[in-house]
């Protein structure tokens, strides 16, 4: 992909980082270096671990951003960081992968992330005990764009900004524990424990389910999803998915069409246009000004898919064998085929040929995997 303010941290990005402030065109500073090929990231050099105590659990990448979860708890963030929403405490860009570190009078100090997302304003983390915390732009100042001075995108009750991740109190007062988290551009959807769906941010075009455009300060429950048993939510720029497969409009609305009938298992949002597997591994695709509804795409008939992600305009597939296939447009090199161009149809990803992919993550213009691979003792490893 295209690796804009170190959001892909490979050797001579990371070189580079480590030397900035030298002047002249760079790397880092044209935010235009394109990787069109598969590259594997030194994880020692990257996140100092030996990749066998411990390793990297999970990397997601976000519109502008990117962040590494490690198998002992840590988590760096690195990349775009205009509106604090890596968490470091300032708004200063990060070139290369940092340690997420918590104030010592937070509860996050003594316990691991488990699950991150990352958007262009604010991101949220839940620990191991399932506490969500938030950071970044909570609103009030931005105009413009149906917020009426207020939103409330962190959930804190307030619109108040914070540069590092802030406890959601309410919901421990309220005894929720949180299963997944999805950011928007302005808005927030957490999935507890129970199954229940709670959105708090801008409303603008009922994009938190409740029947109004009104902005929410707190995380309130989607009510007319109160009696589904949701076990997977997503995000895209301003709407929210979850499954049994629902659309934020101005209330959750069932996705029907070429789904009716059928049982989807994985769902996701990218920038203008969603995806969905069913339990047969059929793959489901809609948006992007081409498909009003769930189209099947039937070149992938012959595998089965078990998983996918949506980035800007472009989509990858994971199949059951741990291959890799990807669609869209090229130009940012995100597709990893070798080439710029657009591939209309899912192609194989021939630079992991041999190794077997088990995560996926696809930001705007930015892709990553975790692989596994033999090494010289035939353990496997990623």
């Amino acid at each position: 992909g295209t690796s804009a303010k170190g959001t892909i941290p490979v050797d001579e990005i990371l070189d580079e980082a480590a030397g900035a402030g030298g002047g002249g065109p760079s790397l880092l500073s044209t935010g235009s270096t394109k990787f069109d090929i598969p590259r594997q990231i030194d994880v020692k050099k990257a996140f100092g671990i030996d990749n066998k105590s411990v390793t990297v659990k999970h990397v997601e990448c976000g519109p502008t951003g990117t962040a590494a979860i490690l198998s002992d708890g840590r988590c760096f963030t690195f990349g775009s960081n205009e509106n604090g929403q890596l968490g470091h405490g300032d708004k200063v860009d990060v070139l290369a992968p940092k340690l997420l570190e918590a104030p010592e009078s937070s509860p996050l100090s003594e316990s691991g992330v488990s699950a991150i997302s990352l958007g262009t304003n604010f991101s949220a983390i839940i620990d191991d005990n399932g506490d969500l915390y938030s950071f970044g732009f909570g609103g009030s100042a931005l105009s413009g764009m149906g917020c009426l001075g207020s939103m409330g995108c962190l959930g804190h009750g307030d619109t108040e900004s914070h540069l590092t991740p802030k406890l959601v109190e309410s919901l421990i007062e309220d005894g929720c524990y949180a299963a997944d988290v999805a950011v928007g551009e302005l808005h927030m959807s957490v999935l507890t424990t129970e199954g229940e769906v709670l959105t708090t941010g801008s409303g603008a075009y009922g994009r938190l389910g409740n029947l109004e455009t009104a902005d929410q300060l707190y995380l309130e429950p989607v009510e007319l999803l109160g009696g589904e048993d949701v076990s997977q939510i997503c995000r895209g720029v301003g709407a929210s998915l979850s499954v049994d497969v629902y659309a934020m409009s101005a209330l959750p609305s069932p996705i029907e069409g070429q789904l009716e009938g059928r049982t989807v298992k994985k769902i996701a949002a990218g920038h203008s246009h969603a995806a969905a597997i069913t339990d047969d591994g059929e793959l489901f695709m809609w948006g992007s000004g081409l498909y009003l509804e769930p189209q099947l795409f039937p070149n992938l008939l012959h595998t089965e898919v078990i998983d996918i992600s949506c980035g800007q305009d472009y989509t990858v597939a994971l199949t059951k064998e741990g291959e890799l296939y990807t669609f869209g447009k090229g130009k940012t090199g995100v597709l990893g085929l070798a080439s710029l161009k657009k591939a209309n149809q899912p192609t194989l990803v021939e630079g992991l040929k041999g190794k077997v992919v088990v995560d996926i993550s696809a930001g705007w213009k930015h892709f990553a995997c975790l692989v596994e691979c033999k090494d010289s003792s035939g353990d496997d490893d990623k």
